[in-house]
């Protein structure tokens, strides 16, 4: 039987779709571990397979954890996508090839940040979800300065965006594909309308329901999908802007797929890492 290794984080029942996607590949005929991506004792290259998930972790020790996935013989998503990934940067690559993106002005240690009119969000050019990220009112710089200073203080590069007002609203369309194929599509609620120590993960959990895509959300995120090849997984985070969807996030490292609302992807996932073997 062949042996798949799931790379997660430390922590307790971090990742809730990991049993579902383990009895999924039980059903497909093989052997799964859920195993720490730092931890010194495993032996990766033992598997036949290592499949990224949840290694949520990864953002303030980015080199590490690229130095780890780059020791990994069979890996995915594989190396290369995730150096591109993982570092946001890459919406201003997007951007110059005129994909819709969110305004997104990048502001590297030492630099003084530029922010814009209305309301808008301080984050990390390297991070995970909405971990270290904030919202601020057009009157609040002085506090965004002080979040931007203790991001460069920390050796991180950080991420400026005008907020997009509908999400309070609609939410942020987070869809879902296997294999190059689109799956399904998730509503997430607005996150950063909380404090941060308040989003909480039965708080997260609670902001997320499975919704209808509309046709030209999925063909924006399909062409988007389409250029970077048949990976294993990918997700495609859009926002309604004022001309339409508008892209905020791409991701291909370790985005939640959604599992326990979509139990049938996971199915579908399962044959996806079984054609990989």
């Amino acid at each position: 039987m062949s042996r798949i290794a799931i790379a997660t984080c430390r922590g307790d029942n971090i990742d809730i779709d990991a049993p579902v996607l383990t009895a999924a590949l039980d059903r497909a005929g093989l052997d799964s571990e859920l195993l720490v991506w730092d931890d010194p004792s495993v032996d990766w290259n033992a598997y036949d397979l290592v499949v990224i998930r949840s290694t949520w972790d990864y953002a303030p020790q980015r080199d590490r954890f690229l130095a780890w996935a780059q020791g990994i013989a069979r890996l995915h998503n594989p190396y290369d996508v995730i150096v591109s990934s993982t570092d946001k940067h890459y919406l201003a690559d997007l951007a110059a090839r005129d994909v819709p993106v969110v305004p997104s002005v990048f502001c590297e240690i030492g630099d003084t940040p530029l922010f814009p009119e209305g309301d808008f969000v301080v984050k990390p050019a390297i991070g995970a979800g909405s971990i270290d990220a904030d919202r601020y009112r057009s009157d609040e710089h002085e506090r965004a300065l002080a979040h931007v200073t203790d991001l460069h203080a920390r050796g991180r590069s950080v991420l400026v965006q005008p907020y997009v007002a509908s999400v309070d609203d609609r939410g942020e369309l987070a869809l879902v594909f296997i294999d190059g194929v689109f799956s399904h599509a998730m509503r997430k609620g607005a996150m950063l309308n909380t404090p941060a120590d308040e989003r909480d993960f039965l708080f997260r959990r609670e902001q997320m329901s499975r919704t209808e895509a509309p046709l030209d959300a999925i063909a924006l995120a399909s062409e988007l999908v389409a250029e970077v090849g048949q990976l294993l997984y990918t997700r495609v985070d859009l926002v309604m802007g004022e001309r339409g969807w508008q892209l905020m996030e791409f991701e291909m490292v370790e985005p939640s797929l959604f599992l326990t609302f979509a139990p049938e992807a996971a199915d579908a996932l399962a044959a996806a890492i079984s054609r990989r073997l």
